[in-house]
């Protein structure tokens, strides 16, 4: 069982960088500290204080997309390498300012939100980077272990930076910080990744972003994570966002409390991380998120009435079991059910949702404790909680099986007659299929799904005719607009896209297969009747899916 669980640090890439975001990540728990109790000093306003959490996430909505754009269109080690630098230089400037007295609760939240903007544009590509770093049956385990090395931090991060805060102050905490950035930029400038030939050009970053949004819009699986994990970050981060008010106010304690109760909330996501593996042989994704959600709830009603630390470390355990439990399925599932080349904007959706929730949670719960009080909001939280576990009885996560989401290599790629460039277009494919009358009931189940891969994979305007006058005769046809973007788009086809041809091909007879045809439009132009040529016909028809 240990060597399963750490079976993804045998490979030296991913642990060099494991154990450097360690450090990285130990910097940012003594950070959040340092901005948490700071904040409680300029102000006495708890939505404030509720806001320094808020300040962090929200870039996670606003700029993920743009990270997870960037994760699958640029070398991912040089958007990290950006994102880490960036992230140095303010946290810098954050502990100068503090330093000599200069920084405001609004300077404050406005630096605490850049950092998060570097944190945007770093996670996408993080993220996408680990089933680069280990094999597919490791990549579960190598995410937990992701969120058990956050959560170690977690766990020691708020001890250590309640300590710092509380003998040298936040500007000790801030400078700390941005030297725990230098360990990554190390790793990162001395790893050099294998580059896939680039045999296509980078796609626009408009266009880029468009589809990968076009792509989980088609995908149910993945809105079905995208919707659960907002409705969990919306409920569950009212004990982080309230975590400096409940050891000021509830406890009565100082900035060594409020470690404290961060330290068991870190304790209880690295029990989480240990005992995940087993869990997930025993229960589905889906069951595990309904019982975190049901035993969030009871560590917030927990919270809500401890009187004392002790009971209050406790509660604050098993909320932090149960925050790990469910956020690492939904990176799990998410991951599992996509292919590398969308990968980084996947992911950069679902921190939208995720960071979108708990943005908005944290302005929602600030201000409820504000008007009735900190045990009111973690009440009308908890209820929350269980709301979103009920929710999965209606929309439950996709399941655990396995699905081979490797490319699809064709034997050989469609070569046009014509002398066309890469940007010339627009393009389009028509499929010709025979099929016996008596297959036309399944031949339309699989067109359904086939037009789901084919505008999920960047094709246009699909249709499905059939011949009036032949109706074993059919005629699928779809656009895209440059010849780039029809190569691309059968790049992005899976090895489980190409089982739905194979079943297609199979209700074909076998002397008469799918034949497929490329057109590139052209005005009635005499113009045009000057392209240079390689070959009579406008474009050559292969036997092979289009």
């Amino acid at each position: 069982m240990a060597s399963a669980t750490f079976a993804p640090f045998q490979y030296r890439t991913y642990r060099m960088l494991w154990i450097a975001s360690l450090i990285t990540n130990l910097g940012g728990m003594i950070q959040n500290v340092g901005a948490g109790w700071l904040m409680t000093s300029l102000t006495e306003s708890p939505a404030m204080v509720a806001m320094v959490q808020g300040s962090v996430t929200l870039p996670m909505a606003v700029l993920s997309l743009l990270g997870g754009v960037f994760a699958d269109s640029f070398q991912r080690r040089t958007v990290m390498l950006a994102a880490q630098s960036f992230m140095l230089v303010v946290s810098a400037l954050l502990a100068l300012l503090t330093w000599t007295g200069m920084i405001g609760p609004w300077s404050l939240l406005a630096f605490t939100f850049a950092i998060g903007c570097g944190a945007a544009i770093h996670l996408p590509s993080w993220q996408a980077s680990v089933g680069d770093l280990v094999p597919r049956e490791d990549l579960p385990q190598a995410v937990l272990l992701n969120g058990m090395g956050f959560n170690l931090m977690r766990s020691a991060g708020p001890a250590v930076g309640g300590m710092i805060v509380a003998l040298f102050g936040a500007a000790a905490a801030f400078a700390i910080n941005a030297a725990t950035y230098l360990p990554v930029i190390a790793v990162l400038h001395g790893w050099n990744p294998p580059r896939a030939a680039e045999t296509l050009p980078r796609e626009p970053v408009g266009s880029a972003l468009v589809s990968g949004l076009r792509y989980i819009a088609l995908s149910g699986e993945h809105l079905k994570v995208l919707l659960r994990a907002a409705v969990f970050g919306f409920a569950a981060v009212a004990v982080l966002a309230l975590m400096p008010v409940i050891a000021s106010t509830v406890l009565q304690g100082t900035a060594m409390t409020f470690g404290a109760l961060l330290a068991a909330f870190g304790i209880g996501a690295v029990i989480a991380a240990l005992t995940m593996r087993r869990l997930r042989e025993r229960m589905d994704s889906e069951t595990i998120v309904r019982l975190s959600m049901v035993a969030l709830a009871l560590g917030m009603l927990g919270l809500a009435r401890s009187g004392a630390l002790l009971p209050a470390c406790i509660a604050a355990v098993l909320c932090g079991a149960a925050w790990q439990s469910a956020m690492s399925l939904f990176n799990v599932v998410a991951q599992l059910s996509t292919p590398r080349w969308v990968l980084g904007r996947v992911m950069s959706v679902l921190q939208v949702f995720t960071f979108g929730g708990l943005t908005l949670g944290s302005f929602v719960w600030g201000h409820v404790a504000d008007g009735g009080g900190v045990q009111a909001a973690l009440t009308a939280a908890a209820v929350a909680c269980l709301i979103g576990a009920a929710l999965g009885l209606l929309i439950p996560l996709p399941s655990d099986e396995a699905r081979n989401l490797e490319p699809f290599h064709r034997a050989t790629l469609p070569v046009p007659a014509l002398d066309i460039e890469m940007n010339s277009g627009p393009i389009k494919v028509s499929v010709e299929y025979v099929v016996p009358q008596a297959h036309t009931g399944r031949f339309l189940e699989l067109m359904a799904r086939r037009r789901v891969i084919r505008l999920r994979d960047g094709a246009h305007g699909w249709s499905l005719y059939r011949d009036l006058g032949d109706p074993e005769r059919w005629h699928e046809s779809y656009r895209v607009p440059t010849w780039a973007a029809y190569l691309r788009h059968l790049a992005r086809r899976t090895s489980t896209d190409a089982e739905n041809f194979l079943q297609l091909r199979a209700l074909c007879p076998e002397d008469c297969p799918p034949q497929a045809r490329r057109w590139i439009e052209r005005p009635a132009d005499p113009e045009h009747l000057h392209d240079r040529r390689r070959g009579a016909a406008g474009v050559r028809t292969e036997r092979k899916p289009g």
